[in-house]
Parts: C-alpha cells; structure tokens; sequence
C-alpha cells in the first residue's frame, strides 16, 4: 500500500477537487454532479440492468475489433520486416492510413455496413492493427543481425529463424503496440457508438447527455474510464510476465 498509494495519489486529488468544485458551486452541481450523486446513479443504472446489457455491447465490439487488430497486425508487421514484396506492396498502405483520424471513417463503415456491430468492430480493427502493425515491423526490423546468422550457421530453416529468432525479438516492441491499440480500441469505441448505435457506452452517454442526465451520463463515462485503467494495467502485469525472460 505505501508502494501503491503515492503512486496514485493525483487520482485522489482529482476526486477531491472535483468535489470541491462542485460543492462550493464554482461549477454548478447541475452541470458537473457532485461525486455522491454520481455514485448513486452508477447504482441505479446498474440495478436497473442497462449498465450491464449496454457494457456486454460494448466490450464485445472492442474485444472483437482489437483481438482481430492483434492477429492480423502482428502477422503483416512481421512478415513486412521478413518478406521484401510484403514491404513493399504493404508499407505504403500503412504509411498513408497511419496518421488519418479513424473517426473520419465512421460514416463509410456505416454507409457500407449499417448500423450494426459491423460497422464498430471494423472501426476499431482498423485503427488498431496500425499501431500493432508498425511495432511488429520495427521490432522485427531490429533483430540483431548475429543472433539470425547464428541460426542459419546451425542449418536452421528461414521459416524456423523467423519463428524462434525474429519473433521473439519482435516481443517487447509489439506488445509495447498492443498496448497503445488498447487505448485506441477505447477511444474509436466510445466515439463510434456516440455516432452510430443502439446500444452500448457511448450510446448511452449520448443520450443521456440529451436528456440532462448529467449524473448518470458521468457515471458510464467514469465506468469507460475505469474499465480502460483497469484493462491498462492488468495489460502492464500480462507483459511483465511474458517479457519475464529478459531479466
């Protein structure tokens, strides 16, 4: 705990001067709800269900969108950094997508695939397989060149090397990316759903931020919030473990 709390304290000081601001009315409590009223909102959405059937909505779209973003990123940014075609058919692509708003995207995945979850997993997909995808290349990129005509010195096949050679060394820079897409797959959630949909987080900040709901509308965002900590930091103890053999 004396390890934990200094760490987070700025969290703390965050509640309490939200607090503060709202008590003494520097904010009005009917735009920026006092944190009681917050809470008490969180259990009336939870009791009443829709926090549940909205969330189970929401992760299974970024779970989806992200777990696909993984394998396929992953797949592409090591074999870009193997194969010299792949490069070169595969690299402007991801150049020229890399810096664009995915946001930007949301209105063509929903006139191509409507309303539903289609068009959110294929959003998130795409805006984190490019993160996934260039930590992959540059990680294999920069396997040490000794370790590989080491391997090939013991007559180990191309297709072995890059398996047990490239891969692993490609580990710490593509986790480092699935990492990055982790917040991303967060951030296109949120905002697809604001946009298009029926169901899910951002639906539901939408509208009850339509309605004046101010209290419950800070309720989901605090629950995104903390689902995207929580998700952050079990992600930070999962590389710790699989990047245990470095040490």
């Amino acid at each position: 705990m004396t390890a934990v709390l200094p760490r987070y304290a700025p969290l703390l000081l965050l509640a309490v001067a939200w607090e503060a601001i709202s008590r003494l009315g520097i904010v009005s409590p009917a735009v920026l709800p006092p944190l009681d009223q917050v809470a008490s909102a969180w259990l009336n959405l939870a009791a009443g269900g829709d926090l549940w059937s909205n969330g189970v909505a929401s992760i299974s779209r970024a779970a989806a969108g992200l777990g696909l973003a993984i394998v396929c990123g992953s797949a592409i940014g090591v074999l870009m950094a193997w194969y010299l075609p792949v490069r070169v058919v595969v690299n402007p692509i991801v150049q020229f997508f890399y810096p664009m708003p995915k946001s930007a995207l949301i209105p063509v995945m929903v006139l191509w695939l409507g309303f539903g979850d289609a068009s959110k997993i294929v959003i998130i997909y795409v805006g984190c397989m490019l993160p996934v995808t260039l930590s992959a290349f540059n990680g294999a990129r920069g396997t040490e060149q000794v370790l590989i005509w080491s391997a090939r010195s013991l007559v180990a096949s191309r297709l072995r090397v890059l398996w047990e050679v490239v891969v692993p060394s490609a580990l710490p820079e593509l986790l480092s990316g699935i990492r990055t897409a982790l917040a991303f797959a967060f951030v296109l959630l949120v905002a697809s759903e604001l946009i298009v949909a029926r169901s899910g987080f951002g639906y539901m900040i939408g509208w009850l931020g339509d309605g004046g709901v101010y209290d419950a509308m800070f309720a989901v965002v605090l629950t995104v919030a903390l689902l995207g900590f929580a998700a952050d930091r079990g992600f930070l103890m999962l590389m710790r473990r699989v990047l245990a053999w470095r040490e």
